[in-house]
C-alpha cells in the first residue's frame, strides 16, 4: 500500500486495479480495512482506529483515494464533494483515438443494476441522467492513446460508458467494448490527481498519484516528463 498523503484529519493512498476501496459480497479485505490496520500499527492505537470513506473508485480502476481519519474531515470534505468544489483529474489509455482529440462530451446515462454497466445515449430518455467531462489527448504511441479527463458529473462508470460511446473504450475494458483484457488485470483508467481545500486547515492541497509500473504507462510517464506542459 502506496502512502500518498497523510496528516491527523485525512490520509491518501495510491490504489492498485485490483483493490477494493470498501468491502462488498465477495469477502476480499478492502482497502480502508488495510488503512486502518496501518494507522493501529504505526501510532499503536489501542480498540478501533476511525476512518471515514470520502469517495470510491471502480475496482478495476487505480489512482489516489482520499479518507479521511476524523468525523469533521469527513463531514466537511462530503460538504466539499457535494457542492462540487473538488478537481479530479484521469487518465486513460485507448485504442482509437477521439475525434475529435479533445473535446466535452455530453450523454444521457442509464444505469442497469442487474448488469452493473451504464449505457449512453445521445439523446434523453426515461431514467436517463445527464453526464458531462471534458477530455484532452496528451500523448501517443504507435497503437495506444493517453486521455486526460475533467469530470463535471459524477455518474456510474460514467468514463468508461461515455468514452466507449464514441467508439473509444478503455484499454482492457470488456465490459465496455475493448477486445481483451489487460495482462496485468485491471482497466487502464487511472486518478491521476485530486485538488481540494484542506478541511481543517483551509490550505489548498494536491495529491498525484503515479500508474501502475507497466510498460505502456512507463511509456506515457516518460512523455509526460519530456513535455513541461504536461
Amino acid at each position: 500500500m502506496q502512502v500518498l498523503y497523510e496528516d491527523n484529519h485525512l490520509i491518501a493512498v495510491n490504489k492498485t486495479n485490483s483493490d477494493l476501496v470498501q468491502g462488498d459480497r465477495t469477502g476480499d479485505v478492502a482497502l480502508n480495512e488495510s488503512i486502518k490496520q496501518y494507522l493501529k500499527e504505526k501510532y499503536n492505537k489501542p480498540g478501533n482506529v476511525y476512518l471515514g470513506v470520502i469517495h470510491r473508485l471502480d475496482r478495476p480502476v487505480s489512482g489516489v483515494v482520499l479518507f479521511a481519519r476524523t468525523s469533521k474531515a469527513l463531514s466537511r470534505m462530503n460538504q466539499q464533494f457535494k457542492e462540487k468544489q473538488v478537481e479530479k483529474t484521469y487518465w486513460a489509455i485507448v485504442k482509437n483515438l477521439p475525434v475529435p482529440p479533445s473535446s466535452e462530451l455530453k450523454h444521457y446515462l442509464v444505469r442497469n443494476t442487474k448488469k452493473n454497466k451504464s449505457f449512453s445515449f445521445d439523446t434523453p430518455r426515461k431514467d436517463a441522467k445527464e453526464a458531462s467531462m471534458t477530455y484532452i489527448t496528451l500523448a501517443s504511441s504507435d497503437r495506444y492513446h493517453l486521455l486526460e479527463i475533467h469530470l463535471h458529473t459524477g455518474r456510474h462508470h460514467q468514463i468508461r460508458s461515455q468514452l466507449s460511446g464514441i467508439g473509444s473504450p478503455i484499454k482492457g475494458d470488456l465490459k465496455y467494448g475493448f477486445d481483451r483484457s489487460n495482462k496485468e488485470g485491471g482497466i487502464s483508467l487511472h486518478a491521476r490527481k485530486i485538488h481540494f481545500i484542506h478541511p481543517v486547515q483551509k490550505s489548498p492541497v494536491t495529491i498525484v498519484a503515479n500508474p501502475p509500473r507497466d510498460n505502456l504507462w512507463d511509456f506515457f510517464l516518460t512523455q509526460m516528463d519530456q513535455d513541461p506542459k504536461k
